[in-house]
């Protein structure tokens, strides 16, 4: 069975670092677009990053262009979401989706692991 599970979430200070990692198994997920997305308490789940299946097109949201930077390893069928300057507002359980379309919808994507929560404190 498909499986994403997420690792690398914390509490960590404002302007601090976080390496979130996503291990793909159950099958290969070389050939899907991989994304990022995240929930804060009250509100709804909203997009983060995607990459493509070559691991060369990316897309980033507003919000975090600039801090974060998404890659894709497939011979380890695997994701990291390397989030800088890190704030408050970053503050959110992080879920990682596999899809086969290069969308920020979160409709668009199969697959979601069980979330990693972040915490910024100010």
């Amino acid at each position: 069975q498909a499986q994403l599970v997420e690792s690398g979430g914390g509490l960590v200070q404002a302007g601090g670092s976080l390496r979130l990692s996503c291990a793909a198994s159950g099958r290969t997920f070389s050939s899907y677009v991989m994304g990022w997305f995240r929930q804060a308490p009250g509100k709804e789940r909203e997009f983060v990053a995607a990459i493509g299946w070559s691991g060369r097109g990316t897309s980033y949201a507003d919000s975090v262009k600039g801090r974060f930077t998404l890659s894709k390893d497939n011979a380890k069928n695997a994701v990291y979401l390397q989030m800088n300057t890190l704030k408050p507002e970053d503050t959110a359980v992080y879920y990682c989706a596999a899809g086969g379309l290069f969308s920020k919808v979160v409709r668009s994507y199969d697959y979601w692991g069980q979330g990693t929560q972040v915490t910024v404190s100010s």
